[in-house]
């Protein structure tokens, strides 16, 4: 499918849900859908400023993210406004699915963050993950959810993690 047409570049809307609601939805532009592999740039979509302690999104930050069909995580390349890199936030998810135009991801609670200069690897929200009752639920989701973010985190910290923007 080609992300750009005559009338300019192909809209999606992305909606995350968690806990079987929408907990964010916002249009993003479809860059490129190769059948596996679905990515989209959007500006920062939440309300404000969002600080972390070791990175702030905010308004003007521009995310490229990336939706795999048949992996358990997304990428998402942040950019402040000035163009610099600032670092990758991957959420575990199940994987993507893409209805016509709305990219749907059902967030797993589980996050890594990696920052540009890559000294800065950390895992995200274990104990939401702990609280949610998932591996109660649904053991084989638990699992692969646990699994993603381990082969995240190896790639973040072994040097591989370009391999999932490139």
């Amino acid at each position: 499918m080609s992300a750009k047409s005559a009338e300019g570049p192909a809209r999606v809307t992305v909606v995350l849900v968690k806990g079987g609601r929408t907990k964010i939805s916002y249009p993003a532009e479809l860059l490129g859908d190769d059948g596996t592999r679905v990515s989209v740039r959007a500006p920062w979509a939440g309300d404000g400023v969002r600080d972390f302690g070791f990175v702030r999104f905010e308004p003007g930050d521009v995310f490229t993210e990336h939706y795999w069909r048949d992996r358990w995580y997304s990428v998402k390349q942040v950019r402040a406004a000035d163009g610099t890199v600032k670092g990758w936030y991957c959420d575990v998810t199940r994987p993507a699915v893409l209805s016509g135009t709305e990219l749907v991801v059902e967030d797993l609670d589980l996050d890594l963050w990696r920052s540009a200069d890559g000294r800065d690897v950390r895992r995200l929200d274990e104990d939401e993950f702990a609280g949610s009752g998932l591996a109660e639920r649904d053991p084989r989701a638990a699992s692969a959810a646990l699994a993603a973010l381990a082969e995240l985190e190896t790639l973040a910290r072994g040097g591989g993690f370009g391999t999932l923007t490139a």
